[in-house]
């Protein structure tokens, strides 16, 4: 194969062609406004759950986790997803056209409209249905219609991806693309393919039960297929921050990236094995065999490789950055790091959360451990160190360096410093309450539940003392989100440039070298995925179809 080096992509002059970039700063508006109503919503559980606060103007503790999850897990995830990888594919592979651009608009206002819809719902509490909704619990209608047109927001606008990323292949034949249109690609690939299990269980199974045209619900099948969309939601997330360590943050660093190979190999992993493995998520349901949660275990563990991969990827590169910095010794390229670059502190704190959050997961997916901390609130600390810290400070790294670059400002000092205080305050914060609540998990505190003294229990008593501890780390991290809002607001009103700042796009120490083959070969990778797929599904969901489950009524509690 021809190789494609590119070296216009690598320039500093390249941009985000303006009018896409229009389109990217219209999501991250979203996305700022998101982490402030989610993050407030957080703020007040970890108050409620301490015992010390009371909830005025009958506002519901289950209506604000509800809140929460949306908000935050969807809401402003995707819109940060679709508004970087255009980005992405705008400064690496050249602007959208007019039809491209346009599914791109259409995909945003379809998920505002969802939005706003699903928003409206858990406000009436009328969806207080826990993180974003689980039977028998049952919300409004509108709710699940709303989160259907989140979805369907994205499908239209990763359609309009898609095309550009194809249009580039068509006239660039022969060559290797970019690694990071190469990289959204994967992400897009691997999001249609699961988000096809959500929306069948909320056309078929929860609007229908929601108005009362079926009385009851396959809780089972509906678990499951929540599920197989629910894990690979996880990487859907993760990977535009891998895209950032991987393809950016050498950039920073003013070193090469360590493999463009090795990234696209890791890609291809994750999205092999990311899908079919949702069962993990249900060792201690019924109506499942062992032997097929046994094998989702073993395919779990598999996502461990490319997740080593890039690791090893990215300390390769800080140490040969450190080394040629004149570092000696074992350790002291670890000193020569930039520690006065936001961009690059943001990213590396969040890589270190995720070593105790990978960690985390390798227990919550092993049969027998993952019985002892299931339905505790060492879940929900497990989940905040993987998404609320890797994933979301990477998500603020790129603003950093995407927000002056689309409107033409440049990031001074002030807004270099807010990004290091936002790094320090929001590693502060996770740090003290994703450890109360791992803590509070062992001693068998219960997740998604308010405060209570359980009838004056012994063992409830223990919890009490780390419930306070989240209140504290909760209220650090709102602290850094107001210091998040105010570096949003500086980077998009700050100083012009006299010239605009770079969207970084590394190189590569193989950058000369022919791409593995198999990787560009898209025919495989999807065939090869739905192969997985099929594998790991299709006699658990067959078994949920011709086995009697008892199916249930819904329930609404708050």
């Amino acid at each position: 194969m021809t190789n494609y080096t590119g070296s216009e992509i690598f320039s500093s002059k390249t941009r985000v062609n303006p009018k896409d970039g229009k389109l990217v700063l219209a999501n991250m508006f979203w996305v700022a406004f998101a982490l402030l109503i989610g993050g407030t919503a957080g703020l007040l559980q970890t108050l409620v759950r301490s015992g010390h606060f009371e909830l005025p103007f009958g506002i519901g503790y289950y209506q604000l986790l509800t809140l929460h999850g949306v908000i935050l897990a969807l809401v402003m995830t995707f819109f940060f997803i679709m508004g970087f990888q255009i980005a992405a594919l705008s400064r690496t592979a050249g602007a959208f056209n007019n039809k491209e651009r346009t599914l791109g608009w259409i995909g945003f206002w379809v998920m505002t409209v969802g939005t706003l819809m699903s928003a409206a719902m858990i406000a009436m509490n009328e969806a207080s249905v826990l993180y974003t909704f689980y039977a028998p619990l049952q919300a409004h209608v509108l709710h699940y219609i709303g989160l259907t047109l989140v979805i369907v927001g994205t499908w239209v606008s990763v359609a309009g991806q898609l095309m550009r990323y194809f249009r580039w292949r068509k006239e660039n034949k022969g060559h290797k693309t970019p690694l990071l249109s190469y990289m959204t690609a994967i992400n897009n690939v691997m999001w249609i393919v699961c988000t096809i299990g959500v929306a069948t269980t909320v056309i078929f199974q929860f609007i229908p039960w929601s108005l009362g045209w079926v009385e009851t619900i396959n809780i089972t099948l509906s678990r499951t297929l929540f599920w197989y969309f629910g894990h690979p939601l996880v990487y859907f997330w993760l990977l535009p921050a891998y895209m950032v360590w991987y393809a950016v943050i050498p950039k920073v660093l003013g070193t090469k990236g360590f493999s463009d190979n090795l990234a696209r190999v890791s890609f291809v992993l994750f999205l092999f094995f990311s899908i079919p493995v949702g069962i993990h998520h249900q060792l201690v349901d019924p109506g499942i065999d062992a032997f097929w949660k046994g094998l989702q275990v073993v395919l779990t563990f598999m996502v461990i490789i490319p997740s080593l991969m890039t690791a090893f990827s990215m300390f390769a590169v800080f140490e040969t950055y450190g080394r040629k910095q004149g570092a000696k010794g074992l350790l002291d390229w670890f000193k020569k790091l930039p520690w006065t670059d936001a961009r690059f502190v943001l990213v590396f704190i969040g890589m270190l959360f995720f070593i105790p959050g990978g960690l985390g997961g390798i227990i919550n997916a092993s049969g027998q451990m993952n019985q002892v901390v299931h339905n505790t609130i060492w879940i929900v600390g497990h989940f905040h160190i993987t998404v609320g810290a890797p994933v979301i400070l990477t998500y603020f790294a790129a603003m950093l360096f995407l927000l002056p670059h689309i409107t033409g400002r440049k990031i001074d000092k002030i807004a270099n410093r807010l990004g290091l205080f936002l790094a320090y305050t929001w590693a502060l914060g996770m740090g003290i309450m994703s450890l109360a609540m791992h803590w509070a998990g062992l001693r068998g505190a219960p997740r998604r539940s308010t405060y209570s003294e359980y009838g004056g229990a012994e063992v409830a008593t223990e919890w009490i003392t780390y419930q306070v501890m989240q209140a504290v780390g909760g209220s650090f991290l709102f602290i850094a989100i107001i210091i998040a809002i105010l570096m949003f607001l500086k980077l998009i009103t700050g100083p012009k440039a006299d010239d605009i700042e770079e969207f970084p796009v590394a190189m590569f120490m193989d950058q000369d070298a022919p791409v593995v083959k198999w990787v560009e070969n898209w025919r495989l990778l999807i065939i090869i995925t739905i192969f997985l797929i099929l594998i790991a599904y299709t006699v658990p969901i067959t078994q949920m179809f011709t086995e009697e489950i008892p199916g249930a009524k819904g329930f609404k509690l708050w």
